[in-house]
């Protein structure tokens, strides 16, 4: 028996994942941010020496960056959001038949309730129609285990493994137990074109490799006590059940019976039917799609599930609560708080740039990123968004759909991440169809919506090495755009008057802004702040309108600049015709 004593660690789920790819061996780590996966990469990143880890440009690359990891023979781990694997569909589709050399996992977090993300995509209807295994953790400490198992599973199966998420698992936190980092099996690359090579001829080969494995994980599924369970308890209620759901589960119906399943694609099917067999009624309690209730009900088996659970949001125990025994539990009476809604943060560059494009009654065709809140009062600038890179194509399908008269007062914005993410071949096709739109790209100098990560235009990498700077003004010209433009975002005068050239111009433009992210630590000491005459103010409101959260009114309707919350970005100066807003030095400076 050993002496050793065991360390056990608060983790945030994704610490916890990190920790799990750490512990089996990872060896290179690929992935794009997106909340509510950021944690997970960047965990990883302290392991530098022990792992490779590394931003790729989207979410496609570092699933082809981990593909080839695991080709070569070494453990290889991509992260992503649900809306992210979208994007890395194409490699993992196909991915799926060629199967693995070392383990491949992607850990995908979904958002129910979409606290952060434009949709509530469900991972596991994606994997099933890609054949490609789910687990489904239900705490920090099963994150950590079920990664090591996923990889144990990809390597004994031949297959790509998903490990699901949600944002209730990824960012909450719980014990976890810390083990040693295992040396996996040495596997070396071997040269096989009939399996790594999938033309027709070989995937035709390979897809009822993929069916029969399928079947063999399905008949295996059963005996995998350390991801499928049953908890009989009182057997006139059955519930099915993972992930963060069997929280809920435990604490709402503490003496149900229930099967918390760990793996739940493929679903064990002995054990489902030897589990209704013990219990009077069953029901089927999951988060968005109704994926494992439709595969039971094709078993013949009866069951309740989307006709009492909704189809939409986040789960709770006073749900489960409601719909079971009619009863809820009150949470403690707190004091009402006015509705905070999200708002770029004082001294955001952004702000400056759409209070011009509002000045000018523009359009735009909006993108993901902070600059999205454009589309909020009172802005109000931003007008479409649908996913990473699509405000160009949209702006080229509008122009295409009605003529070029029709975008004279649209633009598309994009941000410097999202552009090289995917803005950058939307942009090609604008160019190469004949497109005439103009292309604002917002560079703040780093990927700011999910909490300041680095991407190849900022000159560092996930584990803080220097690494070469893309240039976006060259990028943009090397696919033809024959006008580009960068300037300063906070420059309000020669900004309105290159809006205005750009968009009547009858041919493919681009205008960068420049000014890094308020937010940037990197930025230097805040020098100059501003402070408002009210003997000059006139109370007309002008610098009101970009909606800077420093800037309210007094008793008298004139402006007060909160020095607490004010960047020195010098927006409201600029935009006062009548000098009433003051240079001061910063009262943070002289803290």
């Amino acid at each position: 028996m050993s002496d050793k004593k065991q360390v056990r660690k608060l983790l945030l789920g994704n610490e916890a994942f990190a920790r799990g790819a750490y512990e089996a061996g990872v060896t290179v780590a690929s992935a794009y941010p997106g909340t509510p996966s950021t944690e997970i990469p960047e965990a990883l990143a302290q392991y530098k020496g022990e792992l490779y880890c590394e931003w790729a440009p989207n979410e496609k690359v570092a699933m082809e960056v981990a593909i080839g990891a695991s080709m070569s023979g070494a453990r290889a781990l991509a992260t992503m959001k649900h809306v992210g694997l979208n994007v890395a569909a194409d490699p993992l589709f196909t991915a799926a038949y060629i199967g693995v050399n070392g383990g491949l996992v992607l850990v995908v977090a979904d958002d129910p309730g979409m606290y952060s993300s434009q949709n509530e995509q469900d991972t596991r209807m994606m994997a099933r129609a890609a054949h490609v295994p789910v687990l489904e953790p239900a705490d920090s400490q099963e994150a950590k285990d079920y990664v090591i198992k996923a990889y144990e599973i990809s390597e004994e199966y031949d297959t790509p493994v998903i490990v699901r998420s949600t944002t209730r698992l990824s960012h909450s936190q719980g014990l976890v137990n810390i083990g040693e980092r295992i040396t996996p099996p040495a596997k070396t690359y071997e040269k096989n074109i009939a399996k790594n090579v999938m033309v027709p001829a070989n995937a035709q080969k390979r897809h009822p490799f993929v069916v029969a494995r399928e079947e063999r994980l399905t008949a295996d599924a059963s005996a995998m006590a350390d991801l499928n369970r049953i908890e009989l308890r009182d057997r006139s209620i059955g519930i099915i059940t993972s992930g963060i759901p069997y929280q809920y589960v435990r604490e709402a119906c503490p003496d149900a019976s229930v099967l918390k399943l760990g793996l739940v694609n493929p679903l064990p099917r002995r054990l489902i039917e030897e589990f209704a067999a013990e219990v009077d009624e069953l029901y089927v309690f999951e988060e968005l799609e109704p994926l494992m209730e439709e595969q039971v009900r094709a078993w013949g088996i009866a069951c309740k599930g989307k006709e009492l659970f909704p189809l939409v949001g986040e789960y709770s125990a006073n749900l489960l609560r409601k719909v079971l025994y009619n009863e809820t539990v009150e949470a403690r009476t707190v004091p009402e708080i006015p509705g905070r809604p999200p708002v770029l943060c004082p001294g955001c560059p952004h702000r400056s740039v759409f209070s011009v494009m509002k000045k000018l009654k523009l359009h735009a065709a909006g993108d993901i990123g902070c600059y999205t809140l454009g589309a909020s009062p009172p802005l109000g600038v931003i007008e479409t968004t649908v996913c990473m890179g699509a405000s160009i194509g949209t702006l080229h399908g509008m122009e295409k759909a009605h003529g070029k008269d029709y975008i004279k007062n649209w633009v598309a914005v994009i941000g410097d991440s999202t552009f090289l993410h995917s803005g950058i071949n939307s942009l090609m096709n604008m160019v190469y169809n004949g497109g005439t739109g103009t292309v604002v790209i917002m560079d703040n100098s780093i990927t700011a919506m999910t909490g300041h990560q680095h991407n190849p235009a900022t000159g560092k990498t996930l584990q803080g090495d220097p690494a070469p700077t893309v240039s976006l003004k060259k990028l943009c010209e090397a696919v033809g755009v024959r006008h580009v433009t960068e300037m300063y975002a906070f420059d309000l005068k020669d900004l309105e008057a290159l809006l205005k050239q750009e968009v009547a111009r009858d041919e493919v433009s681009v205008i960068i802004t420049q000014s890094p992210c308020a937010l940037l630590k990197e930025n230097p000491p805040i020098r100059n702040q501003y402070k408002v005459d009210a003997e000059i103010c006139r109370a007309c409101g002008l610098c009101l309108k970009p909606g800077c959260p420093a800037l309210t009114k007094d008793a008298n309707g004139k402006t007060k600049i909160n020095d607490t919350l004010c960047n020195g970005c010098g927006l409201c100066f600029r935009t006062c015709p009548f000098g009433a807003i003051k240079m001061v030095d910063s009262v943070i400076d002289q803290i």
